[in-house]
């Protein structure tokens, strides 16, 4: 019997589950498709909010206009994303671009610049098509929403390559009042572990400071967002951002509330549950490769081990092409930089061990290939060095992963 979570899955649960959010999308023109390419969340109070940003040195505008608003005030009203056009490497007019975007549906929604977040996804050095935003933004207010519709159209509007929406939605009790942590996000190329990897939003209606909320989307984050990796490839763009409307009418949440430990527990599954879904849906890909670490120096070995295992273009493959290959996994824990002893390392690929103590174990092959088949490929590294521990996430590489990005552009 597993652990009881102290959360539980919302049943169509959504981004706008939370008391106080709406949300909705449409399509302004920016994608050649007439699939929505522009989106919004919007809460009807200033919530404490943070965010999380790429680690690639050339940022794209809208993560500069966003950080400068939340700095601030560290409160939100709004969140708008569009698609198609990532406003990245467009200089000091993208800037504009950005600023004008944060403008114009502040104006719209009658509230300050510097309470709406920015964010943008898509081909990089193409200047927005600033006239077709511009009509989205006069259209949006009508189309947001506190239904599922709303929420359907706004994950909608994030998507590039992406095949499936990412969402979830869980409740806990805190002090006696139902609390929601709901997440939306995209994803599914330029994918690598390294903050921010992929936009995503989090909603919830718990009462919590902005301090407390950005050190556990920094937290969550770290075990889950950063442990993820499609193409080794980290966006100009990507970027977490995480608001709190506080009308769920708790005592504040804090380190020292009875119930933080529960909170985080439900914060962090919803991050891992969007990380892993982004894993999963990478380009090309069709299965998820789960590298659980142990017996590590540290957590951060472990952690590095881990992204350096799920990480490899050899096992991807190997895992694409159902081969029981263990040579490609213990070359990659080899090449990860931290410590380990050569001579104790058990790997399994799931239920099959291949290897114990650095020595070959006899093995079926035909089960082997059976379990490599499947959709979700567990891999089992255990250095017997220590209490260090880790999961990550990527997927296979497929030959759909080059035709996707050979083409990307036109």
């Amino acid at each position: 019997m597993g652990q009881e979570l102290p959360f539980e899955a919302v049943p169509n649960g959504s981004i706008t589950t939370p008391i106080g959010f709406v949300a909705g999308g449409l399509h302004c023109g920016l994608k050649k498709t007439d699939r929505n390419d522009l989106g919004a969340i919007v809460c009807e109070v200033p919530a404490a909010a943070a965010a999380v940003y790429t680690m690639n040195q050339i940022q794209a505008a809208p993560l500069k206009v966003t950080r400068e608003g939340l700095g601030k005030e560290g409160r939100l009203r709004a969140v708008l994303v569009n698609s198609g056009n990532a406003n990245a490497c467009t200089g000091e007019a993208g800037e504009a671009d950005a600023r004008e975007m944060q403008e114009a549906f502040a104006r719209t929604l009658g509230v300050p610049p510097h309470q709406v977040a920015v964010a943008s996804t898509g081909v990089i050095g193409e200047r927005l098509k600033m006239n077709r935003v511009r009509s989205g933004i006069a259209e949006m207010p009508v189309r947001l929403t506190g239904d599922a519709d709303g929420a359907e159209a706004f994950c909608q509007a994030i998507l590039t390559t992406d095949l499936v929406k990412k969402t979830v939605c869980v409740k806990l009790d805190v002090g006696g009042r139902t609390v929601h942590v709901a997440g939306a996000a995209k994803g599914s190329g330029m994918i690598h572990p390294n903050m921010a990897t992929m936009l995503g939003f989090i909603t919830t209606d718990a009462n919590i400071g902005g301090e407390a909320l950005q050190a556990l989307l920094r937290q969550a984050t770290d075990v889950t967002f950063n442990m993820i990796t499609v193409d080794g490839d980290t966006s100009t763009n990507d970027m977490v951002v995480a608001m709190a409307s506080g009308l769920a009418g708790n005592a504040e949440l804090a380190p020292d509330h009875p119930d933080w430990s529960k909170f985080a527990a439900a914060f962090t599954h919803v991050c891992e549950v969007l990380a892993k879904a982004i894993a999963r849906d990478g380009e090309g890909a069709t299965k998820l490769i789960e590298a659980c670490i142990a017996g590590a120096a540290s957590d951060d070995d472990a952690r590095a081990i881990a992204k350096t295992v799920i990480g490899s273009s050899l096992v991807k493959s190997a895992v694409f092409g159902a081969d029981a290959n263990w040579g490609r996994i213990i070359a990659a824990v080899g090449r990860a930089g931290r410590p380990i002893n050569p001579a104790t390392i058990d790997i399994s690929l799931g239920p099959i061990k291949v290897l114990e103590q650095s020595r070959p174990v006899p093995f079926d092959e035909d089960e082997a290939l059976a379990y490599l088949k499947g959709d979700t490929v567990r891999i089992e590294v255990n250095l017997n060095m220590g209490e260090g521990r880790a999961v990550g996430w990527g997927c296979d590489l497929t030959y759909d992963y080059v035709r996707i990005n050979a083409a990307y552009r036109t």
